[in-house]
C-alpha cells in the first residue's frame, strides 16, 4: 500500500472572537492557507486530485462546501475537485485521515487537506416551525459560535451538558485541582510566547492579506498564577468548580492546510510520515477522555509504543481535559507534550485546529531529522482522533 507524506503544512495566525480577524469571512481564511501551500511548495494546483477540509460550523458563510469554495477563491481551476468534513473539533483531523487513505489506496497522489472556523462570523440561527405559516412570529434563536444547540430530547439530559461542564466533571472525577488547571494553562502561555519570540512558527505562519495580526492573538505574556486564580468558575452551578476562562481555549477566528501526497509526488522532501491513525468514543458527557483510546490504537496501528514517542501535539480544549488525558498514558513523560504552547494560548478555532496540530508535529519532526509524534484531539459528544507521524 502506498505510504502517505506530509509535504508541508501552513496556518495563519489565530484570532480571538472579535479580533483580527472577525472581519474575514471563513472562505477567504481558507483560501489563503490553500493558496499558500501550492505557492510554497511549487506545487501546480491542477495537480491536485482533491481538497478535503473540515469545518463544524456550517450554518453561516461556511455553509455551501467550503472546501470547494475556498479553492475557487483561491484560483484552483475548476478541474480541483472539494469536499467539506465534520467531526466537530477533529474536523482537520479527519480531513487528513481521509486525504491520507485515498492516497493509500491509489485514487490520489496529491490532497489538500486542512480546515477553518470563524467562530467571530457563526450567525444566530432560528428553528423553523414545522407548519409553513406558524401562527406567531416568536422564535427561539441559537447562537451557533460553540456548543449544543437544537438538542434532542430522546438523548440522555447528563449526555447533553455543556462543554465546560464535561471538563468540570473530569476535573472532579480525576482529582485534578484549580491549582494543576492553572499551571498547566501557564505553561502553555509562556511555552508559546516563547515559541514564537525564538521564531518556532515562522515557517508556518501566512498572513492574512488586511489583518494586522503578526502571532496568535490569544497568547498572553504577562499571565500569572496569581491572575489565573482570580478567574471564577464558570461552569459548577455551586460557584465550586475549577473550570474557568482562563484553563479553558478560547474562541477563535482562523485556517490550516496540510498538503499531503505519495512518495515522489513533489520534488521536494516531506515533512514527515503518516504511520497510524486511531478513532475512539466515549460517553458524551466524558469527551475529554476519548484521546486516550484514540492515540492508543493509532501507535498500534503504526506497530510503535509510547516508549517510542519523542512529542506529542494534544489539542487542549480544557486545561483538565490535557491534564486527564496525560495522565491516561503513563509510559509518556509530560514534558514531551505541547512543547511549544497549546491551544489554551494559541486558540482554537474549532475546523482549523487539527491542521494545527498535524502540521507542527510535522514541522517539528523536520526540524530534528527524526522523530515519531502523536497529534491528538478530544471532540465533543463523545469521540477522540489520532495520528501518528514519523520521520
Amino acid at each position: 500500500m502506498t505510504a502517505t507524506y506530509v509535504y508541508d503544512a501552513v496556518r495563519t495566525p489565530f484570532g480571538r472572537a472579535g479580533g483580527a480577524l472577525a472581519g474575514v469571512r471563513p472562505d477567504d481564511l481558507a483560501a489563503v492557507v490553500m493558496r499558500a501551500i501550492v505557492e510554497r511548495t511549487g506545487c501546480e494546483a491542477a495537480r491536485i486530485d482533491d481538497v478535503i477540509f473540515g469545518d463544524a460550523n456550517q450554518a453561516g458563510e461556511d455553509n455551501r462546501n467550503i472546501a470547494r469554495m475556498g479553492a475557487l477563491l483561491a484560483g484552483f481551476p475548476t478541474s480541483v475537485t472539494g469536499v467539506t468534513v465534520n467531526r466537530l473539533c477533529a474536523s482537520s483531523v479527519e480531513a487528513v485521515i481521509q486525504g491520507s487513505r485515498a492516497i493509500e489506496t491509489g485514487d490520489a497522489q496529491l490532497v489538500l487537506t486542512g480546515g477553518v472556523e470563524s467562530m467571530s462570523r457563526a450567525p444566530f440561527i432560528v428553528e423553523k416551525s414545522a407548519r409553513p405559516w406558524p401562527a406567531t412570529g416568536n422564535q427561539t434563536m441559537w447562537n451557533t459560535s460553540i456548543g449544543w444547540r437544537m438538542v434532542n430530547p430522546a438523548l440522555p439530559a447528563h449526555w447533553t451538558i455543556s462543554n465546560g461542564e464535561s471538563a468540570e466533571k473530569v476535573a472532579r472525577d480525576g482529582g485534578i485541582t484549580r491549582e494543576q488547571q492553572d499551571a498547566f494553562a501557564l505553561r502553555s502561555h509562556r511555552l508559546a510566547a516563547d515559541a514564537w519570540a525564538q521564531g518556532v512558527y515562522d515557517g508556518e505562519i501566512v498572513q492574512v492579506p488586511g489583518a494586522e495580526l503578526a502571532r496568535d492573538e490569544g497568547i498572553r505574556d504577562d499571565t500569572s498564577i496569581q491572575k489565573l486564580a482570580g478567574l471564577r468558575a464558570l461552569f459548577a452551578p455551586d460557584g465550586n468548580g475549577s473550570v474557568t476562562a482562563g484553563n479553558s481555549s478560547p474562541i477563535n477566528d482562523g485556517a490550516s492546510a496540510v498538503l499531503l501526497g505519495a512518495e515522489g509526488a513533489l520534488d521536494a522532501e516531506p515533512l514527515a510520515r503518516i504511520a497510524g491513525r486511531g478513532v475512539h468514543g466515549v460517553d458524551p458527557d466524558v469527551f475529554p477522555l476519548a484521546p486516550i483510546e484514540a492515540a492508543n490504537k493509532a501507535l498500534a496501528r503504526a506497530g510503535r509504543t509510547w516508549a517510542d514517542v519523542d512529542l506529542v501535539e494534544l489539542n487542549e480544549a480544557f486545561a483538565s481535559q490535557a491534564l486527564a488525558d496525560i495522565a491516561g498514558w503513563p509510559d509518556l513523560d509530560p514534558e514531551k507534550v505541547n512543547i511549544h504552547g497549546g491551544a489554551l494560548a494559541i486558540g482554537h478555532p474549532l475546523g482549523a485546529s487539527g491542521g494545527r496540530i498535524v502540521g507542527h508535529a510535522a514541522h517539528e519532526l523536520a526540524r530534528r531529522g527524526t522523530g515519531v509524534a502523536v497529534a491528538a484531539i478530544c471532540i465533543g459528544v463523545g469521540q477522540g482522533l489520532a495520528v501518528v507521524l514519523e520521520r
